[in-house]
C-alpha cells in the first residue's frame, strides 16, 4: 500500500485529520527532507521511521520500496511541501506499483497553484498547469507553444529568477496581459500581487523576493 500525503504549505494547521491518521498507521514515511519533513512531523507528535526519496536517488530505490510494499508493508509519501507528484518526486513510484498491482491511494489537500489560481482574479475555469520552466533547452520552444494558448497559464518559479521570467513573459506573451504572482502562501509574509505582466515584473524588481512562487498568466483572449 502507498499512501500520497499532501502536507502544508506552510502553516502546519491546514494538515487534515485524516492526513495526520495516515502518518500514524503506516510503516515507513517517505520524504524529500528528512529535516524538513522532521520538523512538521514532530509539530504532531508522529515518531515513524523516515526514508528519504527525492529526484537524485528515485531511480535507484523505487524497485526496492516495491518489494518492500509487496512483502505487506505501508507507505506514506510526503514532500517539503504540498501534494507529491505536482512538481515533486511521486511519478515513478506510483508507476510502478500501478504495474505491481500495489495500491495507491492520494488524500486531498494543499497544493499551492490552486490557491494562487482562484485569487488572482484570472479566469480558472479553464487552465493549464506548466509547472517549472526549462531552465535552458526547451525553453524558448515552449515560450513560443504558449503564446497561443488561450486558457489561464500556471507557473511555478523560484524567487531567483522571477523576474527575469516575468521579463521573458511580456516579451512573448505582451507586456499587458494580466497577471497575478502569489508568494508565501499560508505564511506570515504571503503576498498576492496582481496586474499587468508588467507592473507585476517592476513590484519584483523593486524588491529582495524570498519564497514559494506562484505565477498565474491570462490566456491569449484571440
Amino acid at each position: 500500500m502507498l499512501y500520497l500525503v499532501p502536507t502544508p504549505l506552510g502553516n502546519l494547521k491546514d494538515v487534515t485529520l485524516r492526513s495526520l491518521e495516515v502518518l500514524q498507521q503506516v510503516d515507513v514515511i517517505l520524504c524529500e527532507d528528512t529535516r524538513t519533513s522532521s520538523r512538521f512531523l514532530n509539530h504532531y507528535q508522529i515518531q515513524k521511521p523516515l526514508s528519504p526519496y527525492h529526484q537524485h536517488n528515485e531511480h535507484k530505490v523505487v524497485a526496492h520500496l516495491v518489494d518492500q510494499m509487496k512483502a505487506g508493508k505501508q507507505f506514506a509519501l510526503i514532500t517539503d511541501a504540498g501534494t507529491p507528484g505536482i512538481s515533486d518526486p511521486a511519478f515513478l513510484l506510483v508507476r510502478a506499483c500501478v504495474q505491481e498491482g500495489i495500491k495507491v491511494e492520494c488524500l486531498p489537500g494543499a497544493t499551492a497553484f490552486v490557491p494562487a489560481l482562484v485569487n488572482s482574479g484570472i479566469p480558472s475555469n479553464r487552465f493549464v498547469f506548466e509547472g517549472f520552466l526549462p531552465l535552458k533547452k526547451g525553453r524558448q520552444t515552449l515560450f513560443k507553444q504558449l503564446v497561443t494558448e488561450e486558457r489561464t497559464m500556471v507557473f511555478y518559479e523560484s524567487p531567483v529568477r522571477l523576474v527575469k521570467t516575468l521579463d521573458e513573459m511580456a516579451g512573448y506573451f505582451g507586456e499587458n496581459r494580466p497577471c497575478s504572482v502569489s508568494r508565501e502562501l499560508t505564511k506570515l509574509f504571503e503576498e498576492n500581487f496582481r496586474g499587468t505582466i508588467k507592473e507585476v515584473a517592476d513590484h519584483f524588481r523593486a524588491k529582495t523576493v524570498k519564497g514559494e512562487i506562484v505565477i498565474v498568466v491570462a490566456g491569449n483572449p484571440a
